[in-house]
């Protein structure tokens, strides 16, 4: 399980060091791909495997389905650390999620998220604001703290 949030810097070359405590959780090959909210999902290949079985059972005659689906596996890219724990993020992802010099990286259960600083204390303002308005709301699935 990954969590815990991380500040990191991307250099120039799009390298980013990765936190020594998901390194071992993401394996030796894992993938990045466009997150929601402007941010990078990064999966270990046990997870992004059964997030491909859910994503391939969606209806494919469905227009949203499709464009979520293609959205989803054309950023998608598989990545491995290098001697350094770093892994180079493509431009487009880059581009895509706003990345340019401050990152934070955070550990979200199966998941890692790589957002840019700005990005991500904006909405990190912006959540924390309605914070208990969106705990009201998940009763309506069944959970409760």
């Amino acid at each position: 399980m990954f969590m815990g949030e991380y500040q990191h810097a991307i250099d120039d070359k799009g390298r980013m060091i990765v936190p020594a405590k998901f390194r071992d959780a993401l394996g030796a090959q894992f993938v990045v791909t466009r997150g929601l909210d402007n941010c990078l999902f990064v999966y270990p290949k046990e997870e992004w495997a059964v997030l491909e079985q859910k994503l391939k059972s969606l209806p494919l005659m469905k227009a949203d389905a499709r464009a979520f689906t293609r959205f989803f596996f054309s950023g998608a890219t598989e990545c491995e650390l290098d001697k350094q724990g770093r892994i180079n993020i493509p431009n487009n992802l880059c581009e895509y999620a706003k990345l340019d010099k401050d990152c934070v990286v955070l550990g979200v259960s199966n998941r890692v998220e790589i957002w840019s600083k700005h990005v991500w204390e904006n909405y990190f303002q912006q959540s924390e604001e309605s914070f208990n308005e969106i705990a009201e709301k998940l009763v309506d699935f069944n959970f409760d703290l």
